[in-house]
């Protein structure tokens, strides 16, 4: 029967932790859609980027967007209007939001920077929004002296991956390795080329039995 069609996050896909790398050195910056222009955040855009977030999809509640936003970004909220990018539309709305930050928990001893928290509120999704705020934030990070990046995402939000795999990201050998089943899917739903030397996840095995009727 093959699958249905599947929203950009769509959590009827089972969920596996992805995790790209790649160097910042010749990521074209791609513009923003006439109308719609940068910002950087100001202090008491916090609700604003949890409204987003949430609905994105990446959060489930406000109160699930504070706990992340105390855990990310609590004790550093000086440093965000430099490194936390909007989105905004004609009448000044944020609408989208990328962060241009560091490994969070303290295991990543690389020194790259971290792509965080990409989102576009739902109603601007389709606009081509995504791809010119993800290589905004990107040249951002490189302007603060990072050359390489990782990015953190999930099956769950498989357009964002492909993505990041145009613009030359890669998963890293230990992902590779713990998250294969995942990355076998985002092959299945991308056939991106990058993937070649995975087999291609089957059907079935892309969603939840429960909801792949």
């Amino acid at each position: 029967m093959g699958l249905p069609v599947l929203d950009n996050h769509d959590p009827r896909i089972r969920y596996f932790e992805l995790l790209l790398k790649g160097d910042l050195a010749g990521i074209p910056e791609q513009p923003l859609p006439a109308g719609y222009r940068f910002a950087f955040y100001q202090p008491g855009d916090r609700d604003v980027w949890i409204a987003i977030e949430q609905s994105a999809r990446e959060l489930n509640s406000r109160e699930q967007g504070l706990e992340v936003w105390q855990r990310y970004y609590g004790r550093r909220e000086a440093e965000l209007p430099n490194r936390m990018c909007f989105v905004e539309n004609e009448a000044g709305e944020k609408v989208a939001t990328a962060t241009a930050y560091e490994d969070v928990f303290g295991r990543d001893t690389s020194g790259d920077g971290w792509l965080h928290w990409v989102a576009v509120r739902r109603q601007d999704q389709g606009k081509g929004l995504s791809k010119p705020l993800i290589t905004h934030t990107l040249a951002v990070m490189r302007s603060m002296g990072y050359s390489r990046a990782k990015i953190p995402t999930q099956t769950t939000t498989w357009l964002a991956c492909k993505v990041y795999l145009d613009l030359g990201f890669r998963p890293i050998s230990e992902n590779l390795i713990h998250s294969r089943d995942g990355w076998r899917i985002i092959k299945r739903l991308t056939g991106h080329p990058a993937l070649g030397e995975l087999d291609a996840a089957a059907d079935e095995e892309v969603l939840y039995p429960e909801t792949g009727k």
